[in-house]
C-alpha cells in the first residue's frame, strides 16, 4: 500500500484501497459526469506531461480561479503538484486589483480559470502580470482551453520525467500558497507544505464517522479555501465519492439528486437552512403547526448521548418519525453528518440538527494550521456542545497568559510568503498565535470565546466580546447580519442588516405596505419589533454589554460589495467605513 507523504500520493492510495468508479462527479449541461480513480490519475499525469511541455518547472506557481468546485480543479491540482510546482488558488469574488496583487506577489506563470466571467476580469489586468498563458475549464470561443494541456500530455514519452519530478518532491516541500482573504490589509500568502496538509488529513481521519469506500459527499464551499480543500483530500483518503454542487443556489436540488451522507458548510448556510424550515413550519395550520413547533422546541433542548433521559428520548423518537424525517428527506434523505467550520456556530443549530438525526460536527482551525486544530465527532463521547471538539492527534494547544490559543504541530504553516516580518509576528518558537481567545475544557475539548483583535473596551473600561453578542442576536429571524460596535464609546451599539425575505413576509402578514427598502427599514412597527428582539436577547448579558441603540443598513451585506469575506465573515473595518454616518448618528447624542 502506498505510504502517503505528499499530496499526490492520495489518488494512488485510493486506487489501491478503494478503486472508485465515481471518484469525482460534476454536472455538465444538466448531466452528472463522473471519473474513476484510475481516470483521475491518468488525467493528472496528462496534465503533468502537458505542463512539462509548456516549460513548467519545479517551484513555478500555477494560479487557479474557479467560480465553482469541479473535477477539473482537482485533476489540475495533482498534475501541478507532481512536478514540484505549486498551486496558488485565488478567490473568484475578489477584485481584479487583488487578482493582480496575488498573481504578481506569487509570480504565477500560468493561470487556469473556470469561465468567461472570471476570464473577463483577469484579462483586464493580465498584461500587468508575468502570466504566460491562460486556460479555461469551460469552452470559451477564441480562448485556450485546459483540454489543450491534456492533449499536449497524450504523448506518454515524457512520463519518466514526471516520475523523476515526483521522486524529487519531499514531504517538507512547499505545496501551495493560499492567500487569506483577510478582514484587514493586503492578503497574506500562507505557505503550506505537503506534510502540513497530509498530516492534517491523516490526523483528522479518525474523526470521520463515515463508512470508508461506501459513502458520498456534496462539495460546494470554495475549494480555494483550505477548509474545503483539506476536506477533499480527506474524502479521497477515506474513499468517499465526491459530487460538486453546481452553485450555492442549486444545493437543495443537488442534495436531492446525489443523496450524500456528508457535507461541509459554514454557519451562515446552516442558519439559512434552519430559517427556511422554520418559515415553512410557520405557514402550517392547526395540529400540523402545533406538532411542528412541539418538535422544534424539543429539539432545541437536545443533549447528546441520551443525557436528557429515557422520557426525552422517547419523545424525540416520535418527533423524528413525525417531523424531523421530513427535514432529512428535504436534504436528500441520507445526510448523517454535517460539518461546520470557519466561524462560530450557534449551539441551538447543533441541538436542532442533531435532534433531527443530522448532527453538525463543529470544528476549528485556520489557514495557517492547514486548517484543523480540533473537531467534534460522535466516537468516544466526542461531542460537547459549546466547544469546537477535542484537539486532534499530534497537535498541541496551550493557552497564553492573555487567553490566546497557541498551536504547535506538523500542521502549522511554513510561514507567510515573502514576508518574514509578518511570520515573526505570529510565531513564538514553534507555536502559532491564532488570534483567538479560548480555553481547554475537560477531556481535551477546546472552547473558543472570541477573536482577540475583535474584543474592545468601552469608554467606561468594560470589555465587550462582539462574537458572543452577535451570535445571540442572530437567533432572531428578523436579523440576517449584525455587527456590534462601540470601541471607546460610552456603550455598545449595533449595525443590523435585516433578513429582507422574512421581513417582507412579516410585513405582508401585518398589512404593512412599502415601495422601497428605505420605506421598510424606517417603518415604525418594524423598528419597534426589532427593538423587542434586541431587548429579549439583551437579557442574556450584563448591563454594560447590552445593546442600547441600533441602526439598520440599507444594503444587503455581500461578498461582492466587500462586506463579507468569501467564507462569510464580516469585514469589520469595511463595514465601519461604509456606514460611518450611521455610527455617527448612533453616538451623536
Amino acid at each position: 500500500m502506498t505510504k502517503i507523504t505528499r499530496i499526490f500520493d492520495f489518488p494512488q492510495y485510493q486506487l489501491e484501497k478503494f478503486k472508485l468508479e465515481k471518484a469525482f462527479s460534476s454536472k455538465y449541461d444538466g448531466k452528472w459526469i463522473s471519473i474513476s480513480t484510475k481516470e483521475y490519475i491518468n488525467q493528472a499525469n496528462k496534465v503533468s506531461r502537458g505542463l512539462l511541455r509548456l516549460g513548467v518547472k519545479p517551484n513555478d506557481k500555477i494560479a487557479v480561479i474557479s467560480t465553482t468546485n469541479r473535477t477539473e480543479w482537482n485533476v489540475l491540482d495533482i498534475g501541478v503538484l507532481q512536478l514540484g510546482a505549486q498551486n496558488v488558488p485565488i478567490y473568484p469574488t475578489i477584485s481584479k486589483e487583488e487578482y493582480q496583487y496575488i498573481l504578481n506577489h506569487s509570480e504565477a506563470t500560468h493561470c487556469f480559470v473556470s469561465d468567461e466571467t472570471i476570464l473577463e476580469k483577469l484579462n483586464q489586468i493580465k498584461k500587468n502580470t508575468k502570466i504566460k498563458g491562460v486556460y479555461t475549464f469551460d469552452n470559451v470561443d477564441g480562448e485556450k482551453n485546459w483540454k489543450e494541456v491534456l492533449d499536449l500530455g497524450e504523448d506518454e514519452s515524457n512520463q519518466k520525467e514526471v516520475e523523476a519530478a515526483k521522486e524529487k518532491v519531499k514531504p517538507q516541500d512547499l505545496a501551495t500558497i493560499i492567500y487569506t482573504s483577510g478582514t484587514t490589509g493586503t492578503p497574506k500568502g500562507v505557505m503550506l507544505s505537503h506534510n502540513n496538509l497530509v498530516s492534517n488529513v491523516i490526523d483528522s481521519s479518525s474523526r470521520v464517522p463515515m463508512e470508508h469506500g461506501r459513502s458520498s459527499a456534496l462539495s460546494f464551499l470554495p475549494v480555494c479555501h483550505v477548509f474545503e480543500r483539506m476536506i477533499l483530500y480527506l474524502y479521497q483518503y477515506c474513499g468517499i465519492e465526491i459530487y460538486f454542487a453546481e452553485s450555492l443556489e442549486t444545493i437543495s436540488e443537488n442534495l436531492k439528486e446525489v443523496k450524500p451522507q456528508i457535507m461541509t458548510a459554514v454557519p451562515r448556510l446552516y442558519e439559512k437552512v434552519y430559517d427556511k424550515i422554520i418559515a415553512k413550519g410557520a405557514d402550517l395550520k392547526g395540529i400540523k403547526k402545533m406538532l411542528f413547533f412541539w418538535a422544534v422546541n424539543l429539539g432545541l433542548k437536545y443533549e447528546p448521548y441520551g443525557k436528557n433521559g429515557w422520557w426525552y428520548e422517547f419523545k424525540l423518537k416520535i418527533a423524528r418519525k413525525l417531523i424531523f424525517s421530513k427535514w432529512k428527506e428535504g436534504l436528500g434523505g441520507n445526510l448523517d453528518t454535517l460539518v461546520s467550520g470557519s466561524a462560530a456556530l450557534q449551539a441551538r443549530l447543533i441541538r436542532i440538527f442533531s435532534a433531527a438525526g443530522m448532527p453538525i460536527l463543529e470544528g476549528y482551525g485556520l489557514t495557517e494550521t492547514s486548517p484543523v486544530i480540533s473537531v467534534n465527532c460522535p466516537f468516544n463521547m466526542g461531542i460537547k456542545i459549546g466547544t469546537v471538539g477535542r484537539i486532534i492527534d499530534n497537535v498541541e494547544v496551550k493557552i497564553a497568559d492573555d487567553g490566546e490559543i497557541l498551536v504547535k504541530g506538523p500542521n502549522v504553516m511554513m510561514g507567510y510568503y515573502k514576508d518574514s516580518e509578518r511570520t515573526a509576528e505570529v510565531m513564538t518558537g514553534d507555536y502559532f498565535h491564532t488570534g483567538d481567545i479560548g480555553e481547554i475544557c475537560d477531556d481535551n475539548f477546546l472552547k473558543i470565546t472570541d477573536r482577540k483583535k475583535d474584543m474592545f473596551k468601552t469608554s467606561g473600561g468594560k470589555y465587550i466580546v462582539p462574537a458572543t453578542l452577535e451570535n445571540q442576536f442572530k437567533q432572531s429571524r428578523f436579523i440576517e447580519q449584525i455587527m456590534v460596535i462601540g470601541e471607546g464609546q460610552k456603550m455598545p451599539a449595533a449595525l443590523i442588516q435585516i433578513n429582507y425575505e422574512f421581513v417582507k413576509e412579516w410585513a405582508r402578514r401585518h398589512n404593512i405596505t412599502y415601495s422601497s427598502k428605505e420605506d421598510i427599514i424606517n417603518n415604525t412597527k418594524l423598528l419597534e419589533r426589532i427593538q423587542d428582539e434586541i431587548d429579549d436577547a439583551n437579557t442574556n448579558f450584563g448591563k454594560w454589554e447590552q445593546i442600547k441603540k441600533f441602526e439598520i443598513t440599507p444594503d444587503i451585506w455581500t461578498i461582492d460589495d466587500g462586506h463579507l469575506t468569501p467564507t462569510m465573515k464580516m469585514k469589520r473595518k469595511v463595514i465601519k467605513e461604509k456606514y460611518s454616518q450611521l455610527i455617527e448618528k448612533i453616538y451623536k447624542d
